[in-house]
Parts: structure tokens; C-alpha cells; sequence
């Protein structure tokens, strides 16, 4: 995949490249490579190649952002004459009549959809894998994909599509993003609400580019506007390496990549200091109770006996905390009187993205609960609070380890309704350090 989203875009509303072209390419990748990667729970192949007819058919096509693009979307996404399991095998498999809001904003840009990517069962952890496959890391097919976006990140990142769809509840935008080398933006709680566990999951983009982050996003929350990337004017940044409250050990490659996006980011004009939220104890508790607790509401839907061993311990745990109560609006508010106290005093926060390195590919959904949770917990130190406070945050790779050759990456944080201005950000890291757009590069 040479062409960036919004090159083929542009190609083909010229009338230079077919969109049925582009799609039959697609496929052709996809045929050729997602047998090693894992990216999709479905190809829809005949159906996206009439979609593309139907595209290069249109009396607008002049018009259309996403124009002939094929794109991937994770298995959580209603679309007509398809079913979306969750990763799951215990729920229904009807056919959906019509298309979600998600879908009927990627078409009527002119997009067409390939197929549904992997996801873990109820997008619970931040690994892909479900019985019938294993999202892998394009850039090492040893270690994971990520989660809960991990087959849509594997497919962007290795050169499937160009843009893919995902979700983000406590990460699961920004850690598949981070692992595989992409920019992945996980918007604030007013712009793009998926309406899963109390509110903090959020419909994303996951892309090689900033500037088809932002034309995805634009779709997504149907707001033109955001597909213009801004040149942001000097902004005060704080920067901080340390896990919030737990305090564990980061890799040093890690946090390398902060102290290297900070100096790019100094270069542009912008003001870095150390400094960080006074991030409460509660904080914790108030976010792990919606992510045992979102899940167990919606597992209300599928058949708890065939529900994945973890999965329904998962479930037993949130439902104890339903019954005791601990969904509690003022933890929220504690928290985010807590950040908008920092963000005061500052626009972005900078951190790693990812609290350690991604754990190795296998079946771990054939695991217990706990052997789940200890490698999810350690991954995602920097991430689920701001689903928790509903700000917004963009992963932005960073480089590459010299030690595993995985990325690394950074994360920015704004107050809400900063997704231009955490784009702005990143298109300038994006060239200060140039990245490699796909493993395939």
C-alpha cells in the first residue's frame, strides 16, 4: 500500500484511480498477508467490490472526503447483511438490517468497507485474539496486536487498508495504535460516545498518517472541520514518565520516547516542564468498577454458558460491583476537578503511551482471569484515566526499539474538545521525526 487515504481520495474523486481498482488491491493484500496477521473476523470481498461500483457510480463523487478508500472496522460495528460478535462466540449472529451510525458515515463519504476486524471477546483486553484467530503485530508476528481495536490496528499497520475503525474504552484505540506503530486518537466523551461502560468508550480512528487520522475522524463525528489540521501556536506542555499512582517501573525506551518527542516539540516552540495531575486515589477504583461493570451489562445479551472462561469471571466480578454500588458519578467528578485543576496551568500532557512492552501473541482467551488481568494492567498504566475523566488523547509512534525493533510511541492529552489541537501536535512531531508509515515500508 503506497497511497495514503487521503491520496487515493483525492486520485479518485480526479477520476485517476478506480475505485473498484483500489478495492480489488485490497483484497489482494488481504488474501496475501492476513493469513500470518490475523487483522480480520471477516473479509467482505464480493460485497466490497460492489460497494466500490457503487461509489464510482455516484453523482457526488467529487465531493466524497473518503472517496473509493477501503477501510476496516472493528467487530463491534452494526452493518447491514452482517452480524458484529464482539469477539464472541455466545451471542446472536443475525444479520443486521441496517447500517449503525459508524457505517452510515463511512459510506456516505464514499468509503468502502472490506471487512470487520478481530477484537477479544466483549473487547475486554488489550489482545486480539478469539478462537478462530490471533490478531499478530505487523512488525513482529510473535507479539500481539493490542487491544481491543487489535485486528484493526494489525490491519492498518500492515498495509491492508489505510484506515481502520476502533473503539477506545480504556486504551483500546491507543495501545493497539502504540504496538504497531500508528497514530490513534481516542476523541473526548462529547464528540464521539460509543455509550459502553458508563460512557467512557469512544468511537476512533487508527492510521499511518496524521493527516488521514484527521480526515477519519472528520467522518466519524460528522464535523468537517476536523479534517484540517491546524499549525497549533505555542502551547505550555507538561511531561511525565511516571504511572499514575502505581508508580511501576517503565521501560527505558519508553520513556526515551517522551524525553525525544518533548525536545521536537521545544524545537516548535512549545513550552515543556515536568509536571503532571494530582491524579486521586480513586481514580483507580472508579475506573477498574466500570470496566468490570460495563462488560457485565452487556454480557446480559449473550449466553453466559458459553461465555470464555475469563470472560465470565469477568462478569461475576462486575456484577459485585453493581450490587455494592461502586458506580459512583462523584469519583468521576473528583477526577476530573483533579485534571481540569491541570489543565489550568497547561493545554497537553505528554506521556508514554504504553506502560511496558507488548506481551507475545497466543491464545489468551484459552487463559484464566487473573493471567489476563496482570499483563492487561501492566500495559495500560497511562491510558484508561482519560476515558474515565472523557478527555481526549493521541497516540503518535516515536520510533523503534533498538532492542525488539517494536515502536515506540508517545501519548498527548487535551481538555476537551482539544482533538485539532492534539492533531496540530502530531502532524508537527510527524515532521520533526518522520515515521515508517506500515511494517511492509
Amino acid at each position: 500500500m503506497a497511497l495514503t487515504a487521503v491520496e487515493i481520495a483525492a486520485s479518485v474523486r480526479a477520476g485517476n484511480l478506480d475505485p473498484v481498482r483500489v478495492t480489488e488491491e485490497a483484497l489482494d493484500r488481504i488474501a496475501a498477508a492476513d493469513g500470518v496477521v490475523g487483522a480480520f473476523r471477516r473479509v467482505r470481498a464480493e460485497e466490497a467490490l460492489k460497494e466500490a461500483a457503487a461509489v464510482a457510480a455516484r453523482p457526488d463523487l467529487a465531493s466524497l472526503p473518503l472517496a473509493g478508500v477501503p477501510v476496516a472496522v472493528k467487530d463491534v460495528t452494526e452493518l447491514a447483511g452482517e452480524y458484529a460478535s464482539h469477539g464472541s462466540q455466545a451471542g446472536s449472529s443475525a444479520q443486521a438490517g441496517a447500517d449503525g451510525v459508524i457505517a452510515a458515515r463511512l459510506r456516505a463519504a464514499g468509503a468502502v468497507i472490506v471487512g470487520l476486524t478481530r477484537v477479544p471477546e466483549l473487547c475486554i483486553w488489550p489482545m486480539s485474539d478469539t478462537p478462530d484467530g490471533i490478531a499478530r503485530n505487523p512488525w513482529d508476528p510473535t507479539y500481539a496486536a493490542g487491544g481491543s481495536s487489535g485486528g484493526s490496528a494489525a490491519a492498518v499497520a500492515a498495509g491492508l487498508v489505510p484506515l481502520a475503525h476502533g473503539s477506545d474504552g480504556m486504551g483500546s484505540v491507543r495501545l493497539p495504535a502504540a504496538m504497531c506503530g500508528l497514530v490513534g486518537l481516542k476523541p473526548g466523551a462529547d464528540l464521539l460516545a460509543e455509550g459502553g461502560w458508563f460512557g467512557m468508550s469512544v468511537h476512533g480512528p487508527l492510521a499511518t498518517t496524521v493527516a488521514d487520522t484527521a480526515v477519519l475522524l472528520s467522518v466519524l463525528a460528522d464535523a468537517p472541520a476536523l479534517a484540517s489540521v491546524p499549525s497549533p501556536s505555542a502551547v505550555r506542555i507538561g511531561m511525565s514518565t511516571t504511572v499514575p499512582l502505581l508508580h511501576t517501573p517503565v521501560p527505558k525506551e519508553l520513556v526515551a520516547a517522551v524525553s525525544t518527542a518533548a525536545g521536537h516539540l521545544a524545537a516548535a516552540g512549545h513550552a515543556i516542564t515536568p509536571a503532571a495531575p494530582r491524579y486521586p486515589p480513586t481514580m483507580v477504583l472508579g475506573m477498574t468498577a466500570r470496566w468490570l461493570a460495563g462488560p457485565a451489562i452487556q454480557a446480559r445479551a449473550f449466553d453466559g454458558a458459553r461465555l470464555q472462561r475469563r470472560t465470565r469471571a469477568h462478569v461475576r466480578a462486575g456484577r459485585l460491583v453493581e450490587r455494592a454500588g461502586l458506580i459512583r458519578p462523584r469519583t468521576r467528578d473528583h477526577w476530573i476537578a483533579r485534571a481540569e485543576e491541570f489543565f489550568a496551568t497547561h493545554e497537553v500532557l505528554l506521556t508514554p503511551t504504553l506502560s511496558h512492552w507488548p506481551v507475545k501473541a497466543g491464545r489468551w482467551h484459552e487463559k484464566g482471569w487473573l493471567a489476563n488481568v496482570l499483563p492487561s494492567t501492566r500495559l495500560a498504566g497511562f491510558t484508561g484515566q482519560w476515558n474515565f475523566a472523557g478527555y481526549p488523547a493521541i497516540t503518535v509512534p516515536a520510533g523503534r526499539s533498538v532492542v525488539s525493533g517494536l515502536p515506540t510511541s508517545v501519548q498527548l492529552v487535551a481538555r476537551p474538545g482539544g482533538e485539532s489541537l492534539l492533531l496540530g501536535l502530531a502532524a508537527q512531531l510527524e515532521a520533526a521525526n518522520p515515521w515508517p508509515r506500515t511494517a511492509r515500508n
